[in-house]
């Protein structure tokens, strides 16, 4: 029993579910909702391309970021090459000077200092090349991602264009096969559509304002008097086509006529015995 009343209960539900579809399918299918909703796909799509764009400009801007810090340890670099550079000739002037005795050499306090500021440049060098070499890594690998994300911006708003095409080609197309199909159905008297019906009404209206007028002439004497116009005309007609059949010969005098209807009444009696 519990079955068959969850049988029920979900046979019910499709029925609602299909309703529901159906009448969905119904009201996308108006023009004014196929226009709605292009406009709401549009709208989300150029909020998406919008959002890519920003995210582009932001890879853009980190990589511009990168490349003026890329600038500063390049000038770094160049700047630390040279106090190293600096710190190795004052050594060797030191050199020269203890006429290239070691021990002397190591000794001497200006030697032991450009030999510490050597060291110190030389290693702090050493991490500015390498700083730079990763930024010129990632401003190339950036470069590469930018220009692979504008290629795809641009494919994107090409498609938003054709997409906006598209929703006044198909508000167009819906509303061309509304207007025929309500044509087809009205010629064929399957249509139910308001027009059809009005349409409908304004050719009884039509009739029956044909149908009173005749009436109300009728009762105004209009039909009688036209009838009594024609016959005069055709009395007249009959007149004056009598008199030209008599100023040719055609038509027969009145004494002649009546000899004619009397011959045959005594050519059909019998003869006598």
């Amino acid at each position: 029993m519990f079955s068959a009343i969850w049988r029920y209960f979900r046979a019910f539900g499709y029925l609602i579910t299909g309703r529901i579809d159906s009448a969905r399918m119904a009201l996308s299918a108006n023009p004014y909702v196929v226009q709605a909703t292009y406009d709401n796909i549009i709208g989300e799509k150029r909020k998406r391309i919008q959002q890519y764009k920003d995210a582009v400009a932001a890879m853009i801007a980190q990589e511009e970021k990168k490349k003026a810090e890329l600038k500063v340890q390049s000038d770094e670099t160049a700047k630390l090459k040279n106090l190293r550079d600096g710190a190795a000739a004052m050594a060797k002037k030191v050199v020269e000077r203890h006429g290239g005795n070691a021990d002397a050499v190591k000794s001497d306090p200006e030697y032991l200092k450009c030999q510490s500021a050597f060291k110190d440049f030389s290693s702090t060098l050493h991490e500015k090349e390498g700083r730079c070499t990763e930024l010129e890594t990632d401003i190339k690998t950036l470069d590469q991602n930018i220009a692979g994300h504008k290629v795809q911006l641009q494919t994107l708003l090409r498609e938003l264009d054709k997409v906006s095409q598209e929703k006044h080609e198909t508000v167009a197309d819906m509303i061309t096969a509304k207007e025929e199909k309500e044509l087809a159905d009205m010629i064929t008297g399957v249509s139910e559509d308001r027009t059809s019906k009005e349409l409908q009404e304004m050719r009884d209206l039509r009739t029956k304002s044909k149908a009173t007028a005749r009436v109300s002439r009728e009762m105004a004497g209009v039909d009688t008097k036209r009838s009594e116009t024609e016959f005069l005309e055709y009395a007249a007609q009959t007149q004056s086509d009598n008199e030209f059949d008599k100023l040719i010969g055609l038509a027969k005098e009145p004494a002649q006529q009546a000899e004619e209807k009397k011959e045959p009444a005594e050519k059909s009696k019998l003869p006598e015995v």
